[in-house]
């Protein structure tokens, strides 16, 4: 799974357009990068950037636009409404896919340390990257603002995590971080400003005082009125969607206008969401109403008519939803080939894609005929009395087709990675030990890696061959040959093992992996066995 890092830096400028622009443009220009979206305000004199990639090329893009910002802005004429205390004012990393909080906290630091050595200012560290207390919150950092700022930097207690003490006018200080996923969220009603508010307040995390804390955890808002919609919003920033989605922000919203006798009318996500957050409110919709839906797309639409998310405002999956704005851009993945461009490269002079990337393929199409069976049997009023066993075995075998589908790039991915150890440079005893933990390391992950795929394949069997006993009869064939192709992935899958095996040197970390891999195959085989047998008894 390719790593995917947001960046949201805030530019002390919201009203020059050809400062805006030419920001925008050092994120465009760098490799890896892909700007998302980019949000001026007026009033606020503060313009927000929104750009992913992979953590190298987030740290180079956001250094690269800091660069322009230290020649365009000029911190000692600039006014505006919210608060700040440098041009890059803040600028946080937020893990989007395969990265931890904790790798973000490397590459803020990272950033913070290039930061203040390429441009000369001082840089802070906040949330997760902060070691201190009293220094881990952007109110605590900011106070006193750029006006506070030249004093400040003279307390030993303000000292900057990298950089200078010496106040720069120019450019003020950076605070750089990591924070969770932070969703900008209104709820649409019918109502006064006032009555807004006050449920604001009940779901608000702080609530009224200390004393009348709010429902909602993770959880930020007020009520205000739109007077170009005459509506009135409860505007929320949800800082942590794992802990109180969207959706169950919008229910206990709703639940609250109903005590009022307030109408609510929908909502809108402000900016890009993950796909997490809208497929969490499909699962809880679809888990509510009883509904059976696989297809993301068709559960990505669901959340949108569910949440409201199109009344004042358009709300287009493909602009909207990070993982969609950059499906296009990994254009080198192996399971974004076509079929003949895929059989293409396996046929190719090189080592990879090979007979991982194959039998990942192949196990991938064993399942989605499973699957295409259950679908040929569901909802149709000859097999109406099996709706209920197909809600039930269709999932795993549609999950493991889609879940198997980055499997095909993980085995040339592990390949890549074990051959780019070898070729690490082993010149002094530090290099060899370097080199010789990375070969170690890479040389697992081809091991795990198949096994990995053999385990998956393992998750099927049962359901199809259940799905061979009832399923649509006139698709015996495809059940047949969805059963070879999972177990000819796992074949594949283990001679990748024996193979991989070669280059571990340790006798028991070698019998254990081989003992792992046959007992999986001998699974397989029995699976497959079973699914044949089923599709023949109902020949006879």
């Amino acid at each position: 799974m390719a790593k995917i890092i947001e960046c949201v830096p805030n530019f002390s400028e919201g009203r020059d357009k050809s400062v805006i622009d030419a920001i925008a443009e050092a994120v465009r220009a760098t490799p890896g990068a892909t700007l998302l979206d980019v949000d001026p305000g007026h009033s606020t004199n503060r313009t927000v950037y929104t750009f992913v990639g992979d953590p190298e090329s987030v740290v180079q893009a956001a250094l690269n636009a800091a660069k322009v910002a230290f020649k365009l802005i000029d911190m000692t004429t600039h006014k505006g409404e919210h608060p700040r205390m440098g041009a890059l004012d803040v600028c946080p990393f937020i893990p989007v896919r395969g990265v931890s909080v904790e790798e973000c906290v490397g590459v803020a630091k990272v950033f913070g340390q290039r930061l203040a050595e390429e441009v000369g200012v001082p840089v802070f560290l906040y949330g997760a990257a902060s070691t201190r207390d009293y220094r881990r919150t952007m109110p605590q950092i900011r106070a006193g603002e750029y006006e506070g700022l030249k004093e400040k930097l003279t307390k030993e207690e303000w000292g900057p995590d990298y950089g200078t003490r010496d106040f720069v006018p120019s450019w003020g200080a950076t605070v750089t971080g990591v924070r969770k996923f932070l969703i900008a969220y209104n709820v649409n009603m019918i109502a006064t400003k006032e009555q807004a508010h006050r449920i604001a307040l009940n779901l608000r995390e702080q609530g009224r005082s200390p004393d009348q804390p709010g429902r909602l955890k993770c959880c930020q808002a007020i009520g205000w009125y739109l007077q170009e919609q005459n509506i009135a919003q409860i505007s929320i920033n949800l800082t942590d969607f794992e802990v109180t989605p969207v959706h169950i922000a919008y229910e206990e919203a709703k639940k609250d206008a109903e005590d009022l006798n307030l109408a609510v009318t929908g909502s809108e996500i402000v900016g890009l969401v993950p796909l997490a957050a809208i497929l969490q409110a499909a699962d809880y919709y679809i888990e509510k109403e009883k509904l059976f839906i696989l297809d993301e797309e068709q559960k990505v639409h669901l959340a949108i008519n569910r949440l409201g998310l199109t009344t004042i405002s358009s709300f287009n999956p493909k602009e909207r939803i990070i993982e969609y704005c950059l499906e296009n851009q990994n254009s080198n993945a192996l399971a974004n080939n076509t079929v003949s461009q895929f059989i293409r490269s396996v046929a190719a002079r090189t080592p990879a894609p090979g007979g991982g990337s194959v039998a990942a393929t192949v196990a991938a199409l064993g399942s989605a005929l499973g699957a295409m069976v259950g679908q040929m049997t569901y909802g149709k009023r000859q097999w109406e009395a099996l709706d209920a066993t197909m809600r039930r075995l269709l999932p795993p075998l549609h999950n493991t087709a889609v879940d198997l589908i980055p499997a095909i790039d993980a085995d040339t991915a592990a390949f890549n990675d074990y051959m780019a150890a070898l070729k690490l440079p082993q010149k002094t005893e530090a290099e060899k030990a370097k080199r010789e933990a990375a070969v170690k390391a890479a040389t697992e992950a081809t091991i795990r890696v198949p096994l990995s795929l053999m385990s998956t394949i393992n998750g099927t069997w049962d359901a199809l061959a259940e799905m061979a006993g009832v399923g649509n009869i006139n698709c015996r064939s495809d059940l047949q040959v969805g059963a070879r192709c999972l177990e000819a992935g796992s074949w594949g899958a283990y001679y990748n093992v024996l193979i991989n095996l070669d280059n571990i040197t340790d006798p028991s970390t070698k019998s254990t992996y081989l003992a792992e891999a046959d007992a999986l195959l001998q699974r397989a085989k029995q699976g497959c066995s079973a699914v044949l047998q089923a599709v023949e008894r109902r020949q006879k």
